[in-house]
């Protein structure tokens, strides 16, 4: 695969506000995984040294991809046939750890992050390379038999390496938490190479390390529903920005938006945020905390406090922007005339 090398300044979900000049740059670089582009950015480093990095961050993802990509052949594809089949499978540690992680985020998130709930993005038809074409929704009878079924992360269990579920119904599916996952196993893998300086980016969800320069990572949040960003956040020495929106994943029709963030309450999709952003140490977490907090809506002070995190921003369905007190402290809004409100967390 080939990787490029540059210093530019990136247009995607979370993005890089500021290009760099010659005697303060980064070298940044491109490549595709997760059925999305994936950008580098390194800071004091030779080419050199950055081209070989690169290739081990390549490794580093197509692993995970092939780990838990959710409909084409994989370890998790396998996870769940056994599963179907009311059959138990052997796992290992890594995989094993990965899930009970997982777990543990659903847990601490009152399940509405879930990733048992795969035969719900199924059945809406996420679940395949073509999800962005119309079609039909399901029908009311259709998702009621899958909330009658009602598949969580507390149907699994893992003993002595072998998983199992007392419930059928249980498909796992970890969109909401693998990318979160990846950029973690990256970011170890540029220590692993004396990196302390860099950005990995997946799709506009990132996390970052270090410093660039002198200065911090200048962050730009998007607009969910402008071209632009909405937000800007200055990050520095390890933070993850991670961001879920009704803009990423969708598809229409006969004029109507359905997005891929499902509310497992309701079966249908979540309906009261355009987006959600957390900031967080650790990028596994945030991912699942952004979904927990999108499905959340109106309810995600509670929510942020179960699962740990203090900085949230949210933007209600009628696009009011809503923030908590840490939150406030960080972002400059740039693409919002008004004042935001201001939420505890408990």
């Amino acid at each position: 695969m080939k990787t490029v090398l540059n210093c530019l300044l990136l247009i995607v979900g979370i993005s890089f506000l500021s290009a760099c000049g010659e005697s303060d740059r980064a070298l940044q670089a491109k490549f595709f995984a997760f059925g999305t582009e994936i950008d580098i950015s390194l800071y004091g480093v030779d080419e050199a040294t950055a081209a070989n990095t690169i290739d081990a961050l390549e490794h580093s993802f197509s692993e995970v991809n092939d780990l838990w990509h959710a409909w084409q052949p994989s370890v998790l594809t396998q996870i769940n046939d056994a599963i179907a089949a009311g059959e138990s499978i052997e796992v290992d540690d890594n995989v094993a750890t990965v899930i009970l992680l997982a777990k543990k985020l659903a847990n601490e998130s009152g399940q509405l992050f879930n990733p048992a709930a795969g035969n719900l993005f199924s059945l809406w038809g996420f679940e395949q390379d073509a999800w962005f074409e119309s079609r039909p929704p399901p029908s009311q009878q259709a998702i009621d038999a899958w909330l009658a079924a009602s598949p969580t992360m507390e149907d699994i269990t893992i003993e002595n390496n072998r998983l199992s579920s007392s419930n059928t119904q249980a498909r796992l599916g970890f969109g909401g938490f693998a990318k979160g996952y990846a950029v973690d196993n990256a970011i170890a893998v540029l220590r692993q190479q004396g990196i302390e300086n860099a950005v990995v980016n997946i799709g506009g969800d990132l996390r970052a390390i270090g410093r660039h320069g002198q200065r911090p990572w200048i962050i730009g949040i998007r607009h969910p529903r402008q071209e632009g960003v909405l937000a800007s956040v200055a990050v520095s020495d390890d933070e993850s920005v991670f961001s879920s929106g009704d803009y990423e994943r969708f598809f229409t029709y006969e004029g109507k938006r359905y997005p891929h963030i499902f509310d497992p309450r309701t079966g249908h999709p979540a309906n009261q945020a355009m987006s959600s952003t957390v900031i967080h140490q650790n990028a596994s977490i945030a991912d699942a905390a952004a979904t927990a907090i999108f499905v959340a809506g109106n309810d995600w002070p509670g929510v942020a406090a179960a699962m740990g995190i203090d900085m949230v921003m949210l933007v209600t369905e009628e696009g009011v922007i809503e923030m908590s007190p840490a939150m406030q402290t960080r972002v400059k809004l740039t693409g919002h005339s008004g004042e935001p409100v201001i939420r505890d967390i408990p």
